[in-house]
């Protein structure tokens, strides 16, 4: 199986692996809203978010940009969301595709990759 984003295999040129942000309720301390109590004030779930890491490999620099510029292409203001699927099939709807952030360096050898940070959020709309 593969992975994907609105049914697009944007990150299947290498190895990459999805990871679950922190999941629950926002908690904030009755203190920062000027309260002198040591209650905290609920102010509702957090957004969801999913963290794609790994590395987009190519065996040529210039299939290295085809790769980098079909991510980027996705970054969409306002972001759109789509279904997001991870490699074992589980998938998140409605997922929003936030952030990209690539190392610090591209390493050259026989092929060619740079590694990379995706953020998916499940952004909740009042």
């Amino acid at each position: 199986m593969a992975s994907s984003f609105k049914g697009k295999d944007l990150f299947g040129s290498g190895p990459h692996r999805f990871a679950v942000g922190r999941q629950g309720q926002l908690l904030v301390p009755d203190t920062a809203f000027g309260g002198a109590t040591p209650a905290s004030i609920v102010l509702g779930l957090v957004e969801l978010e999913v963290v794609v890491t790994g590395r987009l490999v190519s065996t040529g620099e210039s299939g290295l940009w085809t790769l980098r510029d079909a991510v980027v292409a996705e970054l969409l203001n306002p972001p759109t969301p789509g279904t997001l699927i991870d490699l074992h099939g589980h998938s998140w709807a409605d997922m929003s595709f936030v952030t990209y952030e690539e190392e610090d360096r591209v390493d050259r050898g026989r092929v060619v990759s740079v590694g990379y940070t995706a953020k998916f959020r499940d952004l909740i709309n009042p």
